[in-house]
């Protein structure tokens, strides 16, 4: 375990491996934890970073904190402090609308960004956020699944602060996630999410064509809310293509067959 102090708050954080910065942001119920094998898959090529946002795992709980603008700030802080200049960002739900909006503020230290379960459809998952009082949040993202079927993620959903979940769907209400995806158009960016998943609506047939070249949107057909957990190796594979991949060659990044056959 290691931790900084970041504007006088303490902030926990994993890192694994070498080379290029990989930064990866969990959301609603993460942690770190979660992003471990992923992290661990991609040491390799990768120096693979995991914070705790605050209100969140082992990072202090401070309520004046729980805003979107304060993730990104704290994202900001945490780059400068290990000495990341650019990095590629791997967001999860609400840590990709945080991914996106720290590219909106500083474009020149993202290199590319695969967002995870993003709510696009912000108004729905904002109230069913605020409806579930910040609490049985986890059974509502899980839907069918037992929460015993996702440990790294009961295990730190005790320490989430329930009003850092209230507060974070307050502000995203206000946002359009669409139109910042549309707004950065020169950033190359996946879009996964899971065909299962009954907290965040996967995309349809319509919002896949509904994107520029920049943009390649991919779902997962066994997966729920955690793709990186659902289907973990075909999920690492994706991802390690997609930071292989040059940005004019976005758009035949795909689930290629041999995944397929190997994952049935």
């Amino acid at each position: 375990m290691s931790a900084i102090i970041l504007d006088d708050g303490l902030v926990h954080y994993e890192v694994l491996g070498r080379g290029r910065p990989l930064i990866f942001l969990h959301g609603w119920l993460g942690s770190w934890r979660y992003w471990m094998p992923t992290m661990d898959n991609l040491s390799d090529r990768f120096r693979t970073y995991a914070f705790d946002m605050w209100g969140f795992g082992d990072s202090d709980h401070n309520a004046e904190r729980y805003a979107l603008d304060a993730y990104v700030a704290q994202l900001d802080r945490f780059m400068e402090e290990l000495g990341v200049t650019k990095a590629c960002l791997v967001g999860h739900s609400m840590g990709a609308a945080v991914a996106l909006l720290f590219a909106e503020q500083f474009p020149d230290r993202v290199d590319r960004i695969m967002a995870v379960s993003m709510p696009l459809a912000v108004g729905v998952v904002g109230r069913r956020l605020i409806a579930s009082g910040g609490s049985s949040l986890l059974d509502r993202m899980l839907g069918r699944r037992a929460v015993s079927d996702y440990p790294e993620v009961e295990i730190e959903a005790t320490k989430t602060d329930p009003n850092a979940v209230l507060s974070t769907a307050r502000s995203l209400e206000a946002l359009d996630l669409h139109n910042a995806v549309d707004e950065l158009d020169s950033l190359p960016m996946l879009l996964v999410y899971g065909s299962k998943d009954s907290f965040v609506p996967p995309l349809s047939n319509e919002d896949l064509r509904d994107f520029d070249g920049n943009v390649r949107p991919i779902n997962l057909v066994d997966s729920g809310h955690f793709p990186m957990i659902d289907e973990a190796n075909k999920f690492q594979r994706l991802l390690r293509d997609f930071l292989e991949t040059k940005p004019e060659d976005l758009g035949a990044l795909a689930l290629k067959e041999e995944w397929r056959r190997r994952m049935h």
